[in-house]
């Protein structure tokens, strides 16, 4: 019997050619009628412009394991992703540095004097138990108040003092004039869009891809199942629905440069968006062949059962009820649960891809031992 892989994105891809070059055979799903999964892309037919159809991905990684992989199935080029905000009225840079400390004090600091100056803004906080206390703890009340709580309060629609701290510990502070958003090394975008790279993974004998297919409505049987899915969906959620966050897109077009920039974030809580992303700047090498534009709005709320869900909650009072679907799936053979969805945790492109290797490998392994898949590759309750 062959292996069912539910999801075409990066995930399902990656472990669907691993398996295949391995010499299983592999039938892929997803639900929607194109493959990619969120990291879709198509260029817009009026203004030729690449879209990112469920939001900007930017791939940015340190592991060279990963970045050999992904050229295997593309060109990428080089890409240096930029973020501006607009707070108060006033534009600055993110992630905060140094330019966005002297703009916004309106100081001319050195790199030590800043530091010293954050410093004695920071609230002594020997272990921050939430968003707010870690932001307070790095840099202050002013600077929360300005780029961080307003804009979380939007995104994840609950009060900071209620998510994680390890949400603003990925953000850095600079002490530099370094406003990169990304440090890893690697840093490019697929000239052709993320789409065709997910196409190319999946072009290899011993894999059939089925879109617009629903995994419920399958009526056959397999070795075993990988699912990239809600976990809770998987069993119909028996214990209740975790929680997701879901974006709304207000699309629209500009003739000529709309706002300069790739994204630009909107930190007052007063206005009804978090970022206007305009995406013919996240391919600079083209984008002055395009006179029109498109750009989206982006409006984050509560995921409901007919929304797509794009990012895990994971707040406190979810725990008991995560572990409760990551008890049931380990006492139930045949599947096992990958990407951000399965293991309910949030993950960066290349952190999916890695991960997905790496199950890859163990899956090959076990198989050609004859022994059984675990139902997790990474344990969700320890992210």
């Amino acid at each position: 019997m062959r292996y069912c892989i539910v999801g075409a994105g990066f995930s399902g891809a990656v472990i669907a050619r691993a398996l295949a070059e391995a010499g299983q055979k592999v039938l892929v799903i997803d639900e929607r009628g194109t493959a990619g999964g969120n990291c879709h892309s198509e260029r817009d037919a009026d203004t030729g412009v690449m879209v990112h159809v469920y939001g900007p991905h930017i791939f940015h990684t340190g592991n060279e394991r990963v970045w050999d992989y992904v050229q295997k199935f593309g060109d990428w080029v080089p890409y240096n992703h930029r973020v501006q905000a607009v707070a108060g009225g006033r534009v600055f840079s993110l992630p905060v540095n140094l330019l966005t400390i002297n703009q916004f004090f309106n100081r001319v600091m050195s790199p030590d004097e800043a530091r010293a100056f954050i410093a004695a803004q920071a609230q002594k906080i020997a272990e921050p138990q939430n968003f707010e206390e870690q932001a307070l703890s790095m840099i202050g009340p002013d600077l929360y108040r300005a780029f961080f709580r307003g804009y979380t309060r939007k995104q994840w629609g609950v009060e900071p003092t209620e998510l994680p701290a390890s949400i603003l510990k990925r953000l850095p502070v600079r002490f530099t004039y370094e406003d990169s958003y990304f440090a890893h090394p690697h840093q490019a975008m697929p000239r052709d869009g993320y789409t065709e790279v997910v196409k190319a993974i999946l072009d290899v004998p011993g894999v059939e891809v089925r879109l617009s297919t629903r995994f419920e409505d399958l009526d056959e049987s397999f070795a075993h199942v990988i699912f990239s899915g809600p976990i809770d969906r998987y069993f119909n959620y028996e214990f209740g629905r975790l929680g997701y966050r879901t974006l709304d897109f207000e699309r629209f077009t500009h003739k000529g440069d709309f706002q300069g920039t790739a994204v630009l974030n909107y930190c007052d809580e007063d206005v009804p968006f978090t970022r206007i992303t305009e995406h013919k700047h996240f391919a600079p090498w083209e984008r002055d062949k395009f006179e029109g534009s498109v750009l989206y709005r982006e409006f984050s709320r509560l995921c409901g059962p007919e929304d797509i869900p794009y990012y895990p909650i994971r707040q406190t009072n979810e725990e008991a009820m995560l572990r409760k679907y990551v008890e049931r799936a380990k006492a139930t053979p045949g599947v096992s649960f990958v990407g951000r969805l399965g293991s309910y945790r949030y993950l960066d492109m290349d952190v999916t891809i890695a991960e997905a290797l790496d199950a890859s490998d163990r899956m090959i392994a076990a198989i050609r031992e004859g022994q059984s898949l675990p139902a997790f590759f990474v344990e969700p309750l320890g992210a």
